[in-house]
């Protein structure tokens, strides 16, 4: 009885001593946590993060709240918590309720949050849609290494004239969260993208076999080689660990391709309208991608919309695989460092 009390005790010391980065997390100003997320991070139990960007910018009302809860859905069918991140009259939220996840989807003044605009959503006490770098800083503070998204940013064509990159790329660089997603958008450049996460030190695998080539978001082959290639939820897992265990303060890009049954494979030539629109438009910025997935979307009549829901549910199993994998990997860990604390204690001094 004696020894199971003192490894009980021995238990929630080590336990507590395995949690800073939720009590990092809560100290930062504005921000909260639904219980289910909160229980999740305080027991090492595997957590998703979502962005709520491709809720509020990236699908019409009310596919994008359908597309939400399914993808909860499914992160919760694989064994993980998920955690919707978003800014709600300047707070910052970890996970959603279904009422605030329903409100954020038909909110119409409601803007895009990256790393930039963080102070002003949160100073002047605004709703906003964090992108695919604002939610890897949220999950980063939350402790929480994976993230399950659509597509990333990255480098616009013309960029060369126009310097237009995304933020997305660099934050990979220096913040230490697993990114799943369908690779980068169908949109961008993506062989310069994939020079320029080079260029960041960020590890991009394709989810396959090795020589795979990286996805292109819509189709599964951008017809650009992938750097490496992971074969499995597990290994994927592995290698997220060995960035933590390194310290490399830089985060992990895993490229799934979408299911080929799923791809739009005629979509080329409704990209190359659109963004000859954009060009006659003169849209630039962060108004390029909304105004591109909803053009899209009318052009090729819904199959872009359809394509973009399967992609997200696919890349959301997938993610949730990854997390589960991770959170074994980690707790065996603890455990293990559990036992050398127990051992040790009951050596003389």
């Amino acid at each position: 009885m004696r020894f199971r009390r003192k490894m009980f005790q021995l238990c929630k010391v080590g336990t507590a001593r395995f949690r800073p980065s939720i009590c990092e997390a809560r100290k930062f100003s504005n921000i909260s946590y639904t219980r289910e997320v909160s229980e999740a991070l305080s027991n090492g139990e595997p957590v998703v993060a979502l962005e709520s960007t491709i809720i509020t910018h990236g699908m019409p009302y009310p596919a994008n709240i359908e597309m939400a809860r399914k993808v909860e859905t499914l992160v919760r069918s694989e064994g993980a918590v998920p955690a919707t991140i978003a800014i709600l009259n300047g707070n910052i939220h970890v996970g959603l309720s279904n009422d605030e996840l329903t409100d954020l989807a038909q909110c119409k003044d409601v803007i895009k949050v990256s790393r930039a605009e963080f102070p002003y959503a949160v100073g002047k006490k605004l709703t906003g849609g964090t992108t695919v770098a604002g939610t890897m800083i949220v999950a980063d503070k939350a402790g929480i290494k994976v993230f399950v998204t659509g597509g990333i940013g990255g480098v616009h064509r013309g960029a060369e004239v126009s310097m237009d990159i995304s933020a997305d790329l660099t934050e990979l660089g220096r913040t230490p969260v697993l990114v799943v997603s369908a690779g980068v958008k169908s949109i961008l450049d993506i062989g310069l993208t994939l020079e320029y996460l080079e260029t960041m030190g960020v590890c991009v695998t394709t989810f396959g076999p090795k020589g795979s080539n990286f996805p292109a978001f819509y189709t599964p082959d951008s017809g650009f080689r992938s750097p490496l290639n992971v074969a499995s939820p597990f290994e994927a897992a592995s290698i997220m660990k060995a960035n933590m265990d390194l310290n490399l303060k830089s985060g992990m890009l895993v490229g799934v391709p979408i299911p080929v049954k799923d791809a739009a494979l005629g979509i080329q030539k409704a990209i190359e309208t659109a963004l000859e629109e954009c060009e006659k438009k003169n849209i630039k910025g962060k108004l390029i991608t909304p105004y591109l997935l909803s053009r899209l979307n009318e052009l090729t009549k819904g199959e872009s919309l359809r394509a973009n829901i399967a992609l997200v549910e696919n890349n959301a199993r997938v993610g949730a695989q990854i997390a589960c994998s991770l959170a074994q990997l980690t707790s065996g860990t603890k455990v293990f460092t559990l036992l050398i604390m127990f051992l040790s204690h009951l050596l003389p001094s």
